[in-house]
């Protein structure tokens, strides 16, 4: 058993566990350490806040959206977005940690829950065969390229805010 997803309700499955389980940490986390720096960052030898992680996720949640809106229109995308090449994903973070800087914590939670519903929405209104069944980035299916760039990411800022928690004492 893998724990990548391999159809539709397996991937709609992982987003939602990961999401679920990720909000009840962040609603865990007092507002006044929600910008304290203490999280590895995505850049070597960096950190970040838990509102920075909020931020990486819906970047990432949003460019998905994108992805699919430029493709279904039959448009050009710059994968992973424009001015950035996949060895620059570091960069790429620290972008969407700029967009979000101003941010409150409250705000950044309401947007990493709409943003994933949106993805669920999505994933939800597309077929088996174009998810899982044809190619959709280079060798990716679709229903990969969301996994990547939403459950994926999930999971590893998970681990790395539980952490956050342990060191501040916060269950």
């Amino acid at each position: 058993m893998t724990s990548v997803p391999q159809n539709k309700n397996e991937l709609i499955n992982a987003i939602t566990l990961a999401s679920s389980k990720l909000i009840e940490d962040y609603r865990s986390i007092p507002v006044e350490l929600s910008r304290t720096h203490g999280i590895e960052g995505n850049v070597k030898d960096t950190t970040i806040s838990v509102c920075d992680t909020l931020a990486y996720l819906i970047g990432w949640g949003k460019l998905v959206l994108k992805w699919h809106s430029l493709k279904s229109q039959g448009k050009h995308v710059d994968f992973p977005e424009t001015g950035y090449k996949w060895n620059q994903l570091g960069l790429l973070a620290q972008s969407f940690q700029h967009d979000y800087k101003d941010w409150d914590y409250q705000s950044l939670q309401r947007e990493f829950a709409k943003v994933t519903q949106e993805i669920l929405v999505l994933v939800k209104s597309i077929d088996e065969q174009a998810l899982y069944g044809v190619p959709w980035y280079d060798k990716w299916t679709l229903g990969r390229m969301i996994q990547f760039n939403t459950s994926s990411p999930m999971k590893n800022v998970r681990t790395k805010v539980r952490r956050f928690k342990k060191t501040h004492g916060i269950k």
